[in-house]
This record gives C-alpha cells, sequence and structure tokens, in this order.
C-alpha cells in the first residue's frame, strides 16, 4: 500500500514538473510594459505609409471630419469641398469619405495678344515683414494670438525627419492644467485618434488648427466656444509612456512648427 501511494506521489509530481516547464517560456517574456522602442515610431511609420495611399475612409463612431483630416494630413474645407459636405461638416457612422481626387485637365482661356501693347516694367513693392506682436506671455502670427498650453519644460521638438515629431512635448505631471493656446471652436475631443490618447483639436480659422494630447481628463466638449488660456483638460499619460503634454499646430492640414508661433521664453 506504501508503495502504491509512493508512486501516485511521484506522478503527481512529475505532471507537476512537466507543467512548469511548459509556462517558463510564456512567463519568461511578459515584463508588464513593452519596450518604448517597439511602440512608437516603427508602426507610426507603416501607418504613414497606409495613410498616404489610402483613397477612402470610413467613419466610425466618435469620429469627426476635423479628426478624419488631422489623422490624414489633409485640410479639413479640401475634405469637405471633395466630398460635398457643408458647415457644421456632419459626417455619419459608416459614411465613406473620399481623400484623394482625381486630376483634372484645366481649360485654359485663349490669352490676349500683346504684340501692339507696350511692355512697361512695374515698379517692385517692398516686401512686407509678417506682423509679429511680441509681449511677455502672446504672440501673433497667422491672425492668431498664440500663447503657451503648458507651464512645464519643453522635453520634444518638432522634427520632420528621423524620429518624427509633428509637434513639441511639455513635460508636467498628472493633472497639472493645458490651457488653450488661443480662441476657438473645440472640434474633437476624444481618444479616437492612435498614439494620441485623450486628445483636444481646436480651430483657430480657416487656415489653423491646434491639438493637445495625451491628456487625463478632458474640460471640455465637441462645439464649445473656447477663450485663449481657458484651462481645457488636464495633463496625463494616455497614449505614451509618462506625463507629458503633445502640443501640435496644423496650417493648411500640415503640421508646422509650434515654436514659430509661440512667444518666446
Amino acid at each position: 500500500m506504501s508503495k502504491l501511494f509512493l508512486t501516485v506521489s511521484n506522478l503527481y509530481f512529475l505532471i507537476g514538473m512537466a507543467i512548469v516547464v511548459v509556462l517558463m517560456p510564456g512567463c519568461a517574456g511578459k515584463t508588464g510594459y513593452a519596450p518604448v522602442s517597439s511602440i512608437d515610431y516603427t508602426k507610426e511609420k507603416r501607418l504613414t505609409a497606409r495613410q498616404k495611399s489610402a483613397k477612402y475612409h470610413t467613419v466610425k463612431r466618435g469620429e469627426t471630419l476635423y479628426s478624419i483630416s488631422w489623422n490624414y494630413g489633409k485640410n479639413f474645407k479640401q475634405l469637405a469641398r471633395l466630398n460635398g459636405i457643408k458647415s457644421p461638416y456632419v459626417i455619419h457612422p459608416g459614411q465613406k469619405i473620399a481623400l484623394k481626387t482625381t486630376a483634372k485637365s484645366t481649360s485654359s482661356k485663349p490669352k490676349k495678344s500683346n504684340k501692339n501693347k507696350a511692355i512697361k516694367a512695374k515698379p517692385k513693392k517692398p516686401v512686407k515683414a509678417p506682423i509679429v506682436r511680441r509681449s511677455n506671455d502672446k504672440r501673433t502670427a497667422g491672425r492668431v494670438q498664440w500663447q503657451w498650453p503648458a507651464s512645464g519644460k519643453l522635453v520634444g521638438t518638432f522634427s520632420s525627419n528621423g524620429r518624427f515629431n509633428k509637434g513639441i512635448d511639455i513635460a508636467g505631471k498628472l493633472g497639472e492644467p493645458v490651457y488653450s493656446a488661443a480662441k476657438g471652436k473645440v472640434v474633437f475631443a476624444g481618444s479616437g485618434l492612435r498614439g494620441y490618447g485623450k486628445l483636444v483639436i481646436i480651430h483657430h480659422n480657416d487656415k489653423y488648427l491646434s491639438a493637445y494630447a495625451h491628456n487625463s481628463k478632458l474640460l471640455v466638449k465637441e462645439n464649445q466656444i473656447i477663450k485663449a488660456g481657458q484651462k481645457i483638460a488636464e495633463i496625463g499619460s494616455t497614449g505614451t509612456d509618462k506625463p507629458k503634454l503633445h502640443f501640435e499646430i496644423r496650417k493648411n492640414g500640415k503640421p508646422v512648427n509650434p515654436l514659430q508661433y509661440l512667444p518666446k521664453r
């Protein structure tokens, strides 16, 4: 009887060891966090390539024409014209949005003959420098008065090559305030865009939009009118590895360097 008990005990022991051996490789590879180098830029480049080749986008719940145009680097007004969407640019889930237009031949009118006309050289007008008004905390550029959206240290700058950064990164602690960089209208408030976490997009005029990403909490809603310097969110780490504010400015749908618009610190 004791021999039988010993044999059964050994059998259970061998089964237990086999289970441990099978599970060990799977557990060894899991650290709880994916390495940063495997998250960010390689996937972002593949995504950008798909975006460039895409001809249509199917609207998902929570998306707006502004967030779609932002995601594909398009001008929202051009996208609206292309799809026959009029202001206030209402779209619906399941709707197909064309992203590219077919090339059309432009009809040229016959030019008038200038044979009998004397060519007069027009005096060149002096080129006027763009109007830039500076104060301690505001700067007017592109007919928009800009100010810093957060008070933290600059930890990431705009770059269009290598480790691509479409804006700037400002360090902060969880819950610290995020302010609107200029007056405007909230055209997106949510978390539908890959890599941005909880995001706010503000429309300033026909040319300029600004975005505030990785927030822990959003304090505004879509279609809300915002004053310059108004608190719109709280700094967080959604969509990133540490608390910070990612801030972008888009001109006609294309990313521009925010440091060329913000007042100097």
